[in-house]
């Protein structure tokens, strides 16, 4: 296992990933191929938090619309470098080739699940300003708050690990 890429943007914000062009990792060597025709979650495995969020969203996730992915590892951790995304800060969420992070990477999720996880974007009238520091609380006690393993998917099922790229 690597170790996390080191911190290049402290505390990142969606606006800063504004700047990078849809599939823009597809020109950066250092990213892996993959099928990127399903949304991508870049999630840290050592998060008890984390991985039960990952459950939850595969076992709503009907349509396998999105595949899964840990940080600290190969094309996850290839995808955090490429948009300078500290795993320790944040999770990373790709879709259509665009990169999510904190509240915005929920409701893109939630977009992505369809349904009606698709109405939680009214809570999207609430501005980043508040939802950022929230996040980032949590963020920053989630071991302490919620524990830490030496793997995540150690909390997923059998069916659901298998869902993991």
């Amino acid at each position: 296992m690597t170790k996390h890429a080191p911190k290049r943007t402290p505390n990142r914000t969606q606006g800063d990933l504004a700047k990078f062009a849809p599939y823009s990792y597809r020109d950066d060597p250092a990213v892996p191929d993959f099928d990127d025709s399903r949304a991508v979650f870049v999630f840290d495995h050592h998060c008890v938090l984390c991985g039960t969020g990952v459950g939850f969203i595969m076992k709503h996730d009907s349509a396998r619309a999105i595949a899964f992915t840990s940080a600290q590892q190969g094309l996850g951790e290839a995808l955090c470098r490429h948009y300078g995304i500290d795993w320790d800060e944040t999770y990373l969420f790709v879709r259509n080739g665009r990169p999510y992070i904190k509240f915005d990477g929920y409701f893109e999720v939630a977009r992505a699940m369809g349904g009606l996880w698709k109405g939680l974007a009214i809570f999207r009238i609430i501005p980043n300003f508040i939802l950022d520091p929230v996040y980032d609380l949590v963020a920053n006690n989630r071991y302490k708050w919620f524990g830490r393993t030496e793997q995540a998917c150690q909390v997923l099922t059998e069916d659901q690990r298998a869902r993991l790229i």
